[in-house]
């Protein structure tokens, strides 16, 4: 006889829920007996029908589970009509009552397991109140709205505009005649460009501007040719090289600014003032897609342009800013950014409000201010642990680190410029972003 006394019924309600529990782990987890075939189907106990799972201790179908409910609730007794021996199958399971019962209790069913109809409801009660719950933490967490998932979706096109993966327009930039890469007669700048990237010079609106302080976006074929060869420039053989690399992925650079929501919205003198402060941020941000750990080089489609530290050197900058940019790299690629998180970084980045030269900074910084609510909902929602874990601190780190980078890249900047067998190698567009950094 079993005593229903205080805690007894909650006991009774936590073992069938665990059971159910138990249940569902068994249907997650592999079985070893049939790990070779998972689709082996489980068998009742009881006649050796399909199986729905543990009901009152033991595996069985839904009917031999309700006849087992039903024969103990009324504490049935039956008689077998033959020699107490019958073999209980699907078909045959309800011609003998006894045997049938008889089966389920050697198979381990306990009438201990049965519930009253109280107990059922309270069972019932529980499981509505714990999905419930489930369902309140699930709105509970953050989501994308739909403006959101629009803003990343115009950055990720923006970006897959304006970037190359393939890295074909390589081919194109001027070497010396030193080097051992592939030679070209005109520059990327001028030639061979897609009808995608002519749309990376300002528009109409910003003409009267542009004239003033981009006039050499559009570059005549006569001033970006390599340079004559009688110049000496064996000391920085990759300059020209080099300076055709940044000038073209300035204009990239432009293109995908052009995109972000909102950068169309500031004034011309705003958006050029934005443009030339974080150029050379983006672009160090956008050459993390080509950084390799394995030899910390740039690889931009193969062997033929894969660029070492000695390569930069060889353009004239040393290493007092390629040890932090390498160190940049590196720590930026262990972050595992998802691309939507490598886009709205780099809008963040070019939304700076304290940028030198800008009017409004509170239409940049809520410009800014909304990319950066956009990143910080995208890590909560798509960046599964442990990756997230202080993931968009460590981001924001890193503009403050290209910021000391870009300082460092302007002060050498200057040093090279000052020298006009050097300068010479620089395209025009090159100049007009950073001369303002040339005394």
């Amino acid at each position: 006889h079993v005593v229903k006394l205080g805690g007894w019924v909650e006991w009774r309600l936590a073992m069938q829920l665990l059971e159910m529990e138990l249940m569902e782990a068994r249907t997650l987890l592999p079985d070893p007996a049939n790990e070779f075939d998972r689709n082996v189907p489980r068998i009742c106990g009881v006649c050796g029908d399909k199986a729905t799972g543990f009901h009152f201790n033991a595996m069985t179908c839904e009917g031999c589970k309700g006849f087992f409910r039903r024969s103990m609730k009324r504490k049935a007794m039956f008689t077998c009509p033959f020699n107490s021996d019958c073999k209980i199958t699907k078909d045959n399971r309800r011609h003998c009552q006894a045997c049938r019962l008889k089966r389920c209790v050697d198979i381990g069913m306990m009438k201990e397991f049965i519930l009253t109809d109280e107990e059922v409801q309270r069972k019932r009660e529980m499981i509505t109140k714990r999905k419930e719950e489930e369902a309140l933490k699930e709105s509970m967490k953050p989501k994308l709205s739909e403006e959101q998932q629009r803003v990343i979706d115009i950055l990720l096109e923006a970006h897959r505009k304006t970037y190359d993966p393939t890295y074909s327009d390589f081919t194109q930039f001027r070497v010396s005649s030193s080097s051992k890469r592939i030679t070209r007669s005109s520059s990327v700048l001028t030639h061979g460009s897609s009808s995608e990237d002519s749309s990376d010079t300002f528009n109409c609106s910003l003409e009267c501007v542009e004239n003033r302080m981009f006039s050499n976006m559009a570059l005549n074929e006569d001033s970006d040719r390599s340079p004559p060869m009688d110049i000496n420039l064996s000391h920085l053989s990759m300059l020209p090289h080099l300076a055709d690399l940044v000038s073209y992925s300035i204009q990239k650079v432009i293109g995908f600014a052009k995109m972000i929501p909102g950068f169309r919205d500031l004034t011309a003198e705003d958006q050029i003032a934005l443009l030339k402060s974080s150029a050379i941020e983006i672009i160090m941000l956008r050459s993390n897609e080509s950084f390799s750990l394995e030899d910390m080089a740039w690889s931009c489609g193969g062997n033929e342009f894969k660029y070492q530290i000695d390569d930069v050197t060889q353009a004239g900058h040393n290493l007092e800013l390629l040890e932090p940019l390498v160190k940049f790299q590196v720590s930026l690629k262990k972050l595992n950014l998802h691309v939507e998180e490598h886009v709205l970084l780099m809008g963040i980045c070019i939304l700076s409000p304290d940028r030198p030269g800008l009017q409004d900074t509170s239409l940049v910084e809520s410009l800014q201010d909304r990319l950066s609510e956009v990143l910080q909902t995208y890590i909560l929602c798509k960046h599964p642990p442990p990756g997230n874990r202080l993931l968009y601190a460590k981001m924001i780190q890193k503009l403050a680190d290209l910021r000391s980078l870009n300082e460092e890249h302007s002060k050498q900047y200057r040093c090279l410029s000052f020298k006009p067998e050097h300068s010479m190698q620089l395209t025009p567009l090159v100049l007009e972003v950073f001369g303002n950094e040339i005394s």
